[in-house]
């Protein structure tokens, strides 16, 4: 009985023993799992339609108006004094006056730079505050039409006749002839007329279109005077050339002409003998 007993004890110790070696000598580990970490990402706001507000241009100064009105009407203005013998400063003034510089409601709308009334009046027209309360004025297509009809306005009626009886350049006489003539009601008119002429000195154009027969008529006379004692200047001569010519030094011609250098421009008259006259 005895040797029964022990004889399972030491079964179980034998068995208690194998079980915790087995579990001592283990080689076998699990390798840990990597985790992906996924970070939130930041929600993107919704885009928001921005509507964008045009910039208007910055203001046109009165100035700059002015100018721009000139660059753009002097031609026509000098056409019509050709044509009728109204000075292109007075056109030009009366336009830049009565139509705001071109930015005056009346001409915006109907292309009528001088403020003619209906009258009698067959064409287009509109309706506007003037003098009185919805007045009737004269429409036009185009801006050089309004010119014609100020041309016109003035020349076929015989109120305005004494006016062509002044100079195409006398610009002041125009001027008060206008205002006495009744174009128009305020008494300040011919000093704005003048005022914005001499300003801009559109007295220029006028001079341009009187003196152009003069001034052609010079230098057809200059042309003309290419004598043995004188020379007028042409495109591509010089100093040297011009003596060569005449067999003088340099030195000999800017005596005789009191160059101070070798200077010289086209049509210059140059005197190429101590004989020589200069009459222009």
């Amino acid at each position: 009985m005895k040797k029964i007993v022990l004889l399972i004890f030491s079964v179980a110790f034998i068995m208690a023993c194998g079980s915790k070696r087995k579990a001592g000598t283990t080689t076998h580990r699990e390798i840990p799992v990597k985790r992906k970490v996924i970070i939130p990402q930041k929600r993107q706001a919704a885009k928001k339609t921005i509507l964008v507000k045009p910039v208007p241009p910055p203001p046109v100064s009165y100035k700059d108006r002015v100018q721009n009105y000139i660059y753009e009407y002097a031609n026509i203005a000098k056409h019509e004094m050709k044509a009728y013998g109204i000075p292109a400063s007075i056109t030009l003034a009366q336009g830049i006056l009565e139509s705001g510089a071109g930015y005056g409601e009346l001409t915006q709308k109907a292309n009528n730079h001088f403020g003619i009334k209906c009258h009698d009046w067959e064409g287009d027209r509109v309706y506007h505050d003037d003098d009185l309360s919805q007045e009737c004025f004269r429409k036009y297509e185009e801006a050089n039409l309004s010119f014609r009809d100020h041309s016109l306005f003035l020349k076929h009626r015989k109120r305005y006749a004494k006016l062509f009886t002044f100079a195409p350049d006398d610009y002041k006489s125009w001027a008060y002839g206008l205002r006495a003539a009744g174009y128009a009601t305020d008494k300040k008119y011919p000093a704005k007329l003048i005022s914005i002429i001499e300003r801009y000195q559109l007295f220029v154009y006028d001079r341009e279109h009187s003196a152009a027969p003069q001034a052609q008529a010079v230098l057809n006379a200059y042309l003309n005077n290419n004598t043995a004692e004188s020379y007028v200047v042409k495109k591509g001569d010089t100093l040297y050339s011009i003596a060569r010519r005449y067999k003088l030094s340099v030195t000999e011609l800017k005596k005789l002409n009191n160059l101070k250098d070798n200077t010289i421009a086209i049509g210059q008259l140059l005197k190429t003998s101590d004989e020589s006259t200069n009459e222009f």
